[in-house]
């Protein structure tokens, strides 16, 4: 078990052109979290698109067979040894549509993570799922979360039920929300005495102008890293158990 955790937030700016046109940006932003030593990279909510609805009407926005179509991620994590967490719509094997993240690891296949509290126009298009992910890094139990699924405190309380460490969200928060952010992410490290990433959106989305924000907040609730501006950027920190413990204690 790792006495320490170097995690990156990716603050990426999604292409037009759905999944293909994303690719080499993810690999890129990949290469640049690996130079700050990061494990794992986490990216927005519907990163491999963007976050435009609408687009879903295009089958060619869905990921179907996630080993085949991130197959040019996936041997990036191999290359690096890093972990990605990316965003995307997929169709799991019986057809159910999810709102979803993907997990990248070296030697494994993707591991999707559907969001819990799909809502607004997003329910017109997804299932939700049923809880957070929890995988294991280094030692370390990371859970992952979708946006919204932040907004509910029971989210959260059911990752430290499971005993995460780390609350990895993938999200898409607009100019405007910036005191939202900050609380949101406070409050559920504070309450749960764990670490919480934020890899918001850059750029512009359906949703408006992206605030930016990307970061990492302490057990104590306490911001510790963030992104500088609103625009792509990869914002690390690194996390250690001894904070973890002196504050569950």
């Amino acid at each position: 078990m790792s006495a320490e955790l170097t995690v990156a937030a990716v603050q990426y700016e999604s292409s037009q052109g759905g999944i293909a046109a994303n690719m080499e940006g993810h690999v890129r932003a990949l290469e640049d979290a690996d130079g700050h030593g990061a494990r794992i990279a986490v990216f927005p909510e519907l990163s491999l698109i963007g976050y435009d609805l609408s687009q879903l009407d295009n089958e060619s926005c869905w990921l179907a067979n996630p080993s085949a179509q991130l197959a040019e991620i996936q041997a990036a994590c191999e290359d690096m040894g890093i972990i990605a967490v990316v965003g995307a719509p997929v169709r799991e094997p019986d057809g159910t549509p999810r709102l979803a993240s993907v997990l990248l690891r070296p030697g494994a296949v993707p591991l999707i993570a559907p969001k819990t509290h799909v809502h607004g126009s997003e329910q017109d298009y997804f299932e939700p799922g049923d809880g957070p992910t929890l995988v294991e890094v280094d030692g370390w139990n990371v859970a992952l979360a979708v946006c919204f699924d932040v907004a509910l405190p029971s989210h959260a309380a059911l990752a430290a039920e499971a005993g995460a460490d780390l609350y990895a969200a993938s999200a898409v928060y607009v100019v405007g929300e910036e005191r939202r952010l900050d609380l949101h992410f406070g409050a559920r490290a504070m309450d749960s005495r764990f670490f919480a990433l934020l890899a918001n959106a850059a750029g512009t989305s359906s949703l408006g102008p992206s605030c930016g924000e990307s970061g990492v907040w302490g057990p104590d609730g306490h911001r510790m890293v963030h992104a500088r501006t609103s625009g792509p950027e990869v914002v690390s920190a690194l996390l250690f158990r001894s904070a973890l413990e002196r504050f569950r204690h």
